[in-house]
């Protein structure tokens, strides 16, 4: 038999088991465990949302809270870089030169887009998050809605008005009844992400047929409402 089998069969532990479990924990470098502990942040987010401490966090991870404050100095600290990592770090620069690419019809611009946008967003830990910092009141959401006005919904705007000849931003700024428009285009595509994967009610259409159909039809009956609205702004008060 094994001796330090047989040492624990009698009661007493063997060489591996007498170890403490310090001397058995890998050690990391200071940018490995950063990473490690980002990382089960964004799960533990996801999991349980933003009511979860830092705490309970260290006895997921199996390390002290001070170690978590050694990377990240305060909560605050350590959701900003969930954010980072869960939302900027997906972003791809190419989509707003997509965007922007007159090369292309916008239609097509757009259905590309928002083809690859989803396959960004629609990630059980993104919508979680995002849900959870919406209840909790934590700033996630705010950060990403001006994230999404300044690339996405502004760049539309400036596309839709270049393809129907509207005026520039030049002759007439951007308007916020225009913006919101566009959130109301927007917003109907993250809410079928909602429909499939947080709600569990299957869409009736597939998703790339639904993204062309929404794009269709905010191409063919946004353009005479932002027509009405860009006079109205340029209109001598």
């Amino acid at each position: 038999m094994d001796h330090d089998l047989s040492r624990e069969m009698n009661g007493k532990p063997g060489r591996a088991a007498s170890a403490p479990p310090q001397a058995r924990r890998q050690r990391l470098s200071p940018d490995e465990r950063r990473r490690q502990i980002l990382e089960a942040a964004v799960t533990y987010f996801a999991e349980v949302g933003f009511d979860g401490g830092t705490r309970a966090l260290a006895r997921k991870l199996g390390v002290t809270q001070p170690l978590i404050y050694r990377y990240f100095p305060s909560k605050e600290d350590l959701i900003r870089e969930v954010y980072n990592e869960v939302y900027l770090s997906r972003w791809r620069a190419e989509w707003e030169d997509l965007l922007s690419d007159r090369s292309l019809p916008l239609r097509e611009r757009l259905v590309t887009f928002y083809s690859r946008y989803t396959e960004m967003i629609f990630d059980s830990k993104w919508l979680r998050i995002y849900l959870f910092s919406g209840l909790r009141g934590i700033g996630i959401n705010q950060w990403w809605i001006t994230f999404v006005e300044e690339r996405i919904l502004r760049r539309i705007c400036e596309e839709v008005r270049h393809t129907h000849r509207l005026p520039s931003f030049a002759e007439v700024p951007v308007q916020g009844a225009e913006i919101d428009l566009y959130w109301t285009f927007h917003g109907g595509v993250f809410y079928y992400g909602l429909r499939r994967h947080v709600y569990r009610a299957e869409p009736h259409l597939d998703l790339r047929r639904f993204i062309e159909l929404s794009v269709d039809s905010m191409l063919e009956g946004t353009p005479p409402t932002i027509r009405r609205i860009l006079a109205e702004a340029a209109a001598p008060a």
